[in-house]
């Protein structure tokens, strides 16, 4: 069974006009930039927890953040826990980049996440069962909800509107940003804040391991040798407005967001539908929503995680939707730069695409060496320059719940 979402066209253009990223590559869109265009992973043995007994001991870990914002005042930064100040980065640099610094941001905030808090849950759970020190317990808590994210941002960033959070797995993040785009596109918000966040954590971490879904040697998407994904953490922001708003302030605009597609596959809790029925459903009706054909698609950035069954079936799907045009167009997965971010997979690879659609090249699927004939695709191993227009970014998670943005540019 599948059942999709979001064929119906645009009633207004939507576009973006500020990003921010913080992956285990970098702080901001400048060092995301630089490892896609050098292939650089950011994946390394883990350091944030113990996984001596774990089958995958690695993963895309962001580093230590500094506070560079003057509306965070240093007392409350530093009781912020990881996920936050990954959040708050990329929020402040999408902000800046879009000129909303000043004065009160009316915009509903929408955000994805897989986890949420949950690694500030952790910590205060080992402190109960290890009698550890309590004295960071109140904020713990506190950080554990899954509001507590977006409303940091609300609070420093002098924003207000609702806040919506939503937990697709790892689809979460990009169903987020085709919301906020669908809030735009019929007249409910001319500015929305929209994008994702997730910060490794035992519980996801050491589930992934169990499944047998993280790799113990290297993430190789699409290749014939990959054996599963490597994780990794961060948030990525982007600001969504109207064409009109946009123009009328004269901001600088990055790219339009065309078209958006949702589905869900109900084959299996972690299974992917075999023949990629529900990915090609959510590529379709993105497609559909553009008025694209699938022969305007110049790149495909893909959920690629690097496990045998999401490969194949994800390869199945962009065949079936490109037809004779699959063995030309570029698709690659920059989770083995990344690490796979779970919940904020989505914004994260939106940025990428958009990325890639600002600097004119197709971003690398490092690690690839040994071509698939079940994943029968053409996959850049290094980064290529290239004339793109429209580019295709890709999220499937766990449950079947699949999600595809269109974004072109302006």
């Amino acid at each position: 069974m599948v059942d999709g979402g979001g064929s119906e066209t645009m009633n207004a253009r939507v576009v973006v006009t500020g990003m921010g990223v913080v992956t285990g590559c970098g702080t901001g869109q400048t060092a995301l930039r630089d490892a896609l265009r050098t292939g650089r992973s950011s994946v390394r043995p883990m350091e944030l927890f113990d996984v001596s007994t774990c089958r995958c001991q690695t993963a895309a870990q962001v580093g230590t953040l500094e506070n560079s914002s003057d509306r965070i005042p240093r007392k409350a930064w530093r009781r912020l826990d990881r996920v936050s100040k990954m959040l708050l980065t990329a929020a402040q640099e999408a902000l800046e980049e879009a000129r909303l610094t000043s004065g009160p941001i009316h915009a509903p905030l929408v955000l994805g996440s897989s986890g949420g808090g949950i690694r500030s849950g952790e910590l205060y759970h080992r402190a109960l069962l290890q009698n550890q020190s309590r004295r960071h317990a109140a904020t713990w808590l506190s950080d554990y909800l899954a509001q507590q994210q977006p409303l940091h941002v609300q609070r420093f960033f002098d924003v207000t509107g609702p806040i919506l959070t939503l937990a697709n797995a790892c689809a979460s993040s990009a169903n987020a940003i085709g919301y906020s785009a669908q809030l735009i596109a019929h007249g409910e918000a001319d500015c929305v804040i929209a994008g994702g966040y997730d910060a490794l954590c035992e519980l996801i971490f050491v589930g992934f391991d169990s499944l047998m879904a993280a790799t113990p040697t290297l993430c190789r998407p699409f290749d014939k040798r990959r054996d599963g994904m490597v994780l990794g953490e961060g948030a990525a922001v982007l600001v969504l407005e109207t064409f009109e708003r946009a123009s009328a302030r004269h901001a600088d605009i990055l790219a339009e967001i065309r078209g958006y597609g949702q589905s869900i596959d109900t084959h299996h809790i972690t299974q992917p539908h075999p023949e990629g029925d529900g990915a090609y459903a959510a590529m379709r009706l993105a497609c559909e929503m553009a008025g694209v054909e699938a022969s305007e698609i110049d790149y495909i950035n893909a959920h690629g995680t690097a496990t045998p069954q999401n490969d194949a079936m994800e390869a199945k799907a962009i065949r079936r939707l490109l037809g004779v045009r699959a063995a030309d167009v570029p698709v690659s997965s920059t989770k083995a730069i990344t690490g796979h971010t779970v919940g904020a997979a989505g914004a994260v690879e939106a940025v990428i695409s958009i990325l890639a659609l600002k600097n004119q090249f197709v971003p690398p699927n490092v690690n690839f060496e040994s071509p698939d004939e079940g994943c029968a695709l053409n996959v850049p191993a290094a980064a290529q320059p290239r004339s793109l227009r429209t580019v295709l970014s890709n999220s499937f998670g766990f449950g079947g719940l699949n999600a595809s943005l269109l974004f072109s540019l302006p």
